[in-house]
């Protein structure tokens, strides 16, 4: 997964997933969705789609992209919904792999120095700290 965000960044100059998204060809839509539901990836006739919660803040809708992204370059031909933990659905393997690849997209280039938390790394880089798990 390393050398695959490595490569996305280096071939796309940019850790941005819109900028990425857009360059692949991965059409992105703002949608109201119900409070539980932050986005979604899927296919539709050789068409990709990431689906965002327009009620996210910029940071988060970020985050979601990244984390679709994920999903596109990680599970081809699966469409998941990245449901919060309120709901009754178990996150699972696909979900975790999928926020790993966020959080290394996110941070690309970036690391903690020394004497620095993890935690200050997600911040400087526009993270809650909620991620922290997925470094």
């Amino acid at each position: 997964m390393e050398r695959l965000v490595k490569q996305l960044v280096k071939r796309h100059k940019t850790n941005d997933p819109f900028i990425i998204a857009s360059r692949i060809n991965i059409h992105i839509r703002f949608v109201e969705m119900d409070e539980h539901v932050r986005g979604l990836y899927y296919r539709k006739l050789r068409r990709r789609f990431i689906v965002i919660n327009s009620r996210l803040d910029h940071a988060w809708q970020r985050i979601v992209c990244a984390h679709e992204l994920g999903h596109d370059r990680l599970h081809p031909g699966i469409s998941r919904f990245w449901l919060d933990e309120r709901s009754y659905c178990n996150v699972g393997k696909y979900e975790r792999q999928a926020n790993r690849f966020a959080v290394q997209l996110l941070t690309a280039g970036d690391s903690v120095a020394e004497g620095e938390t993890v935690q200050q790394l997600l911040a400087r880089n526009g993270l809650p700290e909620e991620m922290a798990s997925f470094i």
